[in-house]
């Protein structure tokens, strides 16, 4: 199987909602005061994880996945009729309209595999935003001393039943892991591929300028905890440059 950038999505769908059901309340009310009572876009909608109690919320909450199976499950959930979704890649984002907030989570913009195609996201973003409008982004901060000899291997579930592997390739120069969910059960195998490329907080902030817009916060949490070195993850906000900068 050769991977694509649907390739993720389509492989998980049918077990993601087993593997994460958490949601944090605290996101769904910061998402929900970033939007108002404007219109939200969410890039990586998924199995409509955030969407749909974002939604059931009463915000004016769109959704764009490249992956039809993950759509395909969100479809048939209770709410989902108050989504507006759409079928595609959020890398150049061809969704009609302006939105007050464009949110991507859960280290989702990691899946765009080059620099390029991350600066290209910013860029098509910052292009569907309204003029006040902000975009939210929440990934892990790299650490670099979970690979020894560019590998890593970590076990995420061991039962009677299941044994559940995480095993990956570092590529320092690309910044990028080529990973593989395993999951041994009763004999089988299954395999989960993901790609992704990780990018540095400093790096991100840079991406945004090249788009247009600058870091307005960044927290630690969604309790707005103030961030800092210490952190394994940030959610950030970026508005538009003011035209006097």
């Amino acid at each position: 199987m050769k991977y694509s950038d649907d390739t993720y999505g389509n492989e998980v769908a049918s077990v993601y909602d087993g593997w994460y059901s958490e949601v944090d309340r605290h996101a769904i009310d910061r998402l929900a005061e970033l939007t108002g009572d404007g219109k939200a876009l969410e890039l990586g909608v998924g199995t409509g994880r955030i969407a749909l109690p974002l939604a059931a919320r009463g915000v004016n909450v769109n959704g764009i996945d490249v992956s039809e199976s993950m759509l395909d499950q969100l479809k048939v959930k209770t709410g989902a009729e108050k989504i507006a979704l759409h079928f595609g890649s959020f890398l150049d984002l061809e969704v009609p309209g302006q939105f007050d907030l464009i949110y991507i989570v859960f280290n989702t913009i990691y899946m765009l595999t080059s620099q390029e195609d991350q600066v290209r996201c910013f860029k098509s973003v910052a292009s569907h935003l309204t003029d006040n409008g902000v975009f939210l982004l929440e990934a892990f901060v790299p650490d670099l001393t979970r690979f020894q000899g560019n590998q890593a291997n970590w076990v995420q579930k061991i039962t009677d039943e299941v044994v559940q592997l995480d095993v990956g390739l570092h590529d320092a120069v690309q910044q990028t892991v080529t990973s593989q969910k395993v999951v041994l059960s009763n004999g089988n195998v299954r395999l989960y591929p993901l790609k992704i490329r990780y990018a540095w907080p400093s790096e991100l902030d840079l991406m945004a300028q090249v788009a247009g817009l600058r870091l307005r916060d960044r927290w630690n949490d969604w309790q707005k905890t103030p961030f800092d070195s210490t952190n394994g993850k940030h959610i950030s906000i970026y508005e538009r440059m003011s035209d006097t900068l």
